[in-house]
């Protein structure tokens, strides 16, 4: 089993910025991919942005250029640095490790005021 817990989200105004956290624990050997997705009101989640194991990462479209993900390995942490954020980034934002099976967090809430 992994376990993750997520944090950081909250309220900001549109061009600001935002670090979400994601620490894991548990069968991390097992964990191949990690990264983020995003369910705003009303609308089927989205995958934001992946690292792989060699630490290759892969935004969608419309984060590139403003996000970026990271992981220290020593903490078992994954980072989401959110920069110029927009209105349309408002979701709650959910971490995934993926290996034997896929593994989420709680979710944590991301406003952006216009």
């Amino acid at each position: 089993q992994v376990q993750l817990v997520e944090s950081g989200g909250g309220l900001v105004q549109a061009g600001g910025s935002l670090r979400l956290s994601c620490a894991a624990s548990g069968r991390m050997f097992s964990i191949t991919t990690a990264g983020w997705y995003r369910q705003a009101p009303g609308k089927q989640r989205e995958w934001v942005a992946s690292i792989s194991s060699a630490g290759t990462t892969n935004y969608v479209d419309s984060v590139k250029a403003r996000f970026t993900l990271s992981r220290d390995n020593a903490k078992n942490t994954l980072y989401l640095q959110m920069n110029s954020l927009k209105p349309e980034d408002t979701a709650v934002y959910y971490c995934y490790a993926r290996g034997d099976k896929t593994y989420w967090g709680q979710g944590t809430q991301v406003t952006v005021s216009s």
